[in-house]
C-alpha cells in the first residue's frame, strides 16, 4: 500500500527500466499531485526493443511478437524490435492499437520497489513522467488518504508482483526440466528479384523451450504441466516465434523509411543493420 511516512534513503530496490526519477509514494510529499491525461501516454515505449512479459501474458502477447528469454536468468521478453533503442512497435510516440502493450509497460508511472529495511514492497511513482502533474486532473490522494485511482493502481502492481513470481517459478521448472535451448533469429538478405545477398544476419540470440524436448517428457509430465497451465504457456511461446518475420518485415521498412530520407548511395539491395 501507498506508505504514509516517506521510506529511508537508499532503502528501496527494484527494476526500474522506463522509470528516471521514481519515489515512495505518500501523502506528505505528493499531496498535491496526480495524473493529467496526456495524448500519448506510451511514447516511453519507443526506446525499449525488449519488454519483460508475465508467464500469464504470452497467449495475448504470442499474437503480437515473439516470446524470447534472455540473460543468465532466462528472462522472458517481447521480442519488439531488433535494434537497441527502437520498438518497431511505436510510431511517432503512439504504440499501433492492434498489438499488446505488456503489464510492465500499462503499469507506469507506477512500480513497486523493495524496502528491505522493513521487508515489504512500496508502491512508488516516477516523479517525472510526463503524465504526473502538480495540477492534476486524476489526485493521488483525497483527505490524506489514497484515491480510488491510487488504490486500483496498487491492486494492478500487486497483482503484477503476484504474476512476477510465477513467472519466476516457471522459469526454474523450465530450467530444471532442461526444456531449454539457444536459438537464434537470422535474417537473409535479398534483391529485388528474390536472389540471397551474401551470408544470412543473425538477428538475435536468445532461447527458446525446444518442442522436441517437450514431447520426449512422459505424458505423466505432460499432463502435470497441463493442469498447472505451463502447457499451454509453452505453446503460446512457440507459436510466438512465428512472428519473427513480422518484427523483421517491419525493420526493414522502417530501414528503407529513413533510406528515404537521407542522401541516395550505392546498394546492392535490403539489409538489416543491427
Amino acid at each position: 500500500m501507498a506508505n504514509s511516512q516517506p521510506a529511508q534513503p537508499n532503502a528501496l530496490s527494484g527494476q526500474v527500466l522506463f522509470y528516471t526519477n521514481p519515489q515512495p509514494l505518500n501523502a506528505e510529499n505528493h499531496a498535491g499531485l496526480g495524473i493529467k491525461p496526456i495524448e500519448k501516454p506510451f511514447s516511453f515505449l519507443g526506446k525499449a526493443h525488449a519488454v519483460p512479459l508475465t508467464v500469464n501474458e504470452f497467449g495475448l502477447a504470442s499474437t503480437s511478437y515473439p516470446i524470447i528469454f534472455v540473460g543468465k536468468d532466462k528472462m522472458p521478453i517481447g521480442a519488439m524490435g531488433v535494434r537497441d533503442n527502437e520498438n518497431l512497435y511505436v510510431k511517432d510516440g503512439a504504440v499501433d492499437p492492434d498489438f499488446y502493450i505488456p503489464a510492465f509497460a500499462r503499469r507506469y508511472p507506477f512500480v513497486f520497489a523493495n524496502d528491505s529495511s522493513q521487508e515489504r514492497l512500496v508502491l512508488c511513482v516516477d516523479r517525472d513522467a510526463a503524465m504526473v502533474s502538480n495540477k492534476p486532473e486524476i489526485p493521488f490522494f483525497q483527505d490524506g488518504q489514497p484515491s480510488e485511482f491510487t488504490t486500483n493502481a496498487m491492486n494492478f502492481c500487486r497483482d503484477f508482483e503476484s504474476q512476477r513470481r510465477r513467472t519466476e517459478e516457471f522459469v526454474k521448472e523450465i530450467d530444471k526440466l532442461g526444456l531449454f535451448a539457444e536459438r537464434e533469429a537470422t535474417f537473409q538478405p535479398r534483391d529485388n528479384s528474390g536472389n540471397n545477398i551474401g551470408d544470412a544476419q543473425v538477428v538475435a540470440k536468445y532461447y527458446a523451450i525446444d518442442e522436441q524436448k517437450v514431447n520426449a517428457l512422459s505424458e505423466e509430465k505432460i499432463a502435470e504441466l497441463q493442469r498447472n497451465g505451463m502447457l499451454g504457456a509453452i505453446l503460446a511461446h512457440n507459436i510466438s516465434l512465428l512472428n519473427w518475420s513480422r518484427v523483421i518485415n517491419r525493420a526493414l521498412r522502417a530501414q528503407e523509411a529513413d533510406a528515404v530520407q537521407q542522401p541516395q548511395g550505392g546498394s546492392d539491395g535490403p539489409s538489416l543493420q543491427i
